[in-house]
């Protein structure tokens, strides 16, 4: 059942989860998937936990208390969600042991609204690698113009940190330029630089949706022909953007001090078309050192049928360059759907943590003890 996804381990793709819950944690589920199905690590994300709590399945003695102790909404979520992530943490540590660090990672989030406050960012991110107090976490910060100077001065710090929300390869070089100078300020400090990692979190399927949509709208056969082609295409060219960042002679200075390389990880990676193969974004974008986070369903389908046939991005940046340039001929521009798409994304997450705080309020108040 697994032989695909042991060889996709050994292409050098971890597999990690792209969701979490309590009763994952308790039933035993995430221990099994990690000693069955090759999962080296876990993402969440605020519409993960919108669904998870919102469940209630495992989580009505600890409301009960944080209601009994009337605590605020704000601090009931993060009391919930960093217990979570911090369990996940302990499952997950011998992974991270043997590892060196690399896998048997947590992420969790800053608050979505505050994607556009450095200043809010960066505090957010220090207070929850703090209350997670964990070796394996990663601290999410989503890759906005305000989240860039953010990333840098938290990996100045020594916090280990997972970049989401990434769309295009002009900010993904952003990004991979803020973690560099993070580094650097790293050094300076003298932290030690072989304790701080880093994964960049480059969105896929969503492209697909949204030029597809664009692309049905234009209806032509040279259209057609382009469908379910932008999205991997976008993805394979930012990993020649990886190589190229991480063999420059910026780099080798860091290289030498023992620091790692920020990993591309692959998100977005359950397919929404089902006119597409289900493990598309799965078997089209193996490379050496890079993640893939799926949602169950994802793993599952590439358990199953996966198609694992060696490294399937090396060799196909000119024809990745002309899809993106038969997109953008037709009319259709590339910077106006990723900025699109990046907007879209922070309030999705937004809308998630909203709607988590107003279920989670609700919960509080209906366990709160009566006054009488």
């Amino acid at each position: 059942m697994t032989d695909a996804l042991k060889r996709l381990s050994d292409e050098g793709v971890a597999i990690w989860l792209d969701d979490l819950s309590r009763k994952r944690i308790t039933s035993g589920n995430l221990a099994e998937l990690i000693d069955q199905s090759h999962v080296v690590g876990v993402t969440t994300n605020p519409s993960i936990f919108q669904k998870a709590i919102s469940s209630g399945d495992g989580y009505e003695q600890q409301l009960a208390d944080l209601a009994a102790r009337a605590v605020t909404v704000e601090e009931a979520i993060r009391m919930i969600t960093t217990a979570d992530v911090r369990d996940a943490a302990d499952i997950l540590r011998p992974v991270f042991d043997s590892t060196g660090g690399q896998d048997g990672r947590v992420s969790i989030e800053v608050d979505p609204r505050l994607a556009h406050n450095t200043k809010a960012t960066v505090a957010e991110a220090k207070q929850l690698a703090w209350l997670v107090d964990r070796p394996n976490t990663l601290i999410k910060i989503p890759a906005t113009k305000a989240g860039l100077p953010a990333i840098t001065e938290v990996i100045g710090k020594g916090i280990s940190v997972n970049v989401t929300l990434i769309f295009s390869l002009e900010r993904y070089r952003e990004v991979m330029d803020a973690f560099v100078a993070g580094l650097e300020k790293a050094k300076a400090a003298g932290l030690d630089l072989s304790k701080i990692h880093s994964v960049a979190s480059f969105f896929v399927s969503r492209v697909d949706t949204e030029i597809d949509k664009r692309l049905d709208g234009i209806g032509t056969d040279e259209a057609k022909a382009l469908k379910g082609k932008a999205a991997l295409a976008n993805a394979r060219l930012a990993y020649e953007a990886y190589e190229e960042v991480f063999s420059s002679d910026r780099w080798a200075a860091l290289d030498k001090a023992q620091a790692n390389k920020q990993r591309p990880l692959w998100a977005s990676t359950g397919v929404k078309d089902p006119a597409y193969k289900d493990t598309l974004y799965v078997d089209d974008l193996v490379a050496p050192n890079t993640v893939n986070t799926m949602p169950e369903a994802t793993l599952e389908a590439a358990a199953d049928h996966g198609s694992i046939t060696g490294n399937t991005v090396a060799g196909t940046y000119d024809a990745s360059r002309a899809e993106i340039e038969a997109v953008e001929k037709l009319g259709i521009s590339y910077d106006e759907v990723v900025q699109l798409l990046e907007d879209e994304g922070v309030e999705k997450f937004e809308a998630s943590w909203t709607d988590l705080l107003k279920s989670t309020e609700a919960e509080l108040q209906r366990l709160a003890p009566s006054k009488g």
